[in-house]
């Protein structure tokens, strides 16, 4: 990956978060930032942006939409040139979507909980992706040919 690019990490806190702090090593000296919802496991990140987390159904479609208008205002602000996520489809899907209509590739790593089930995240973000990554061999079909598999990645 270029040095010179701008990321934007965006996941949901807990297992999310972790197996994206997993890949800290690969973004050592690059130009990045967090994205994900204010908690326990996300209060220690420096350069992050922390979003309150609204749950239950009704709150759950408002927030989608509540959070498109996040991520198009830090996105703007931000002008990240690839949006990586690990999931937690509640930020994932309004980033990624957010990223992709601003001219940012879309990198999406299927959780490694998902080891013969397809992830909402995932079923959602996959056409957008330009690069799918998922972490079990069985995944591939059954998300198709964008999808590769390099092993465990996390």
């Amino acid at each position: 990956m270029n040095p010179e690019l701008k990321l934007c990490l965006v996941c949901s806190p807990g297992g999310h978060l972790t197996q994206m702090q997993r890949l800290m090593p690969a973004f050592e000296g690059r130009d990045y930032f967090f994205v994900t919802h204010g908690s326990q496991y996300s209060r220690h990140l420096s350069r992050a942006y922390l979003i309150p987390y609204r749950q239950g159904y009704i709150r759950e479609r408002i927030t989608w939409l509540s959070t498109i208008l996040v991520a198009l205002r830090i996105l703007l602000k931000e002008r990240p040139d690839v949006v990586i996520s690990t999931g937690g489809g509640e930020m994932a899907v309004p980033f990624c979507y957010a990223g992709k209509l601003l001219g940012a590739k879309i990198i999406f790593i299927e959780t490694l909980a998902r080891t013969t089930t397809r992830s909402a995240a995932g079923r959602l973000i996959y056409p957008i992706a330009d690069l799918f990554l998922v972490q079990w061999e069985s995944l591939l079909k059954l998300y198709g040919k964008k999808a590769q598999y390099w092993g465990n990645v996390l």
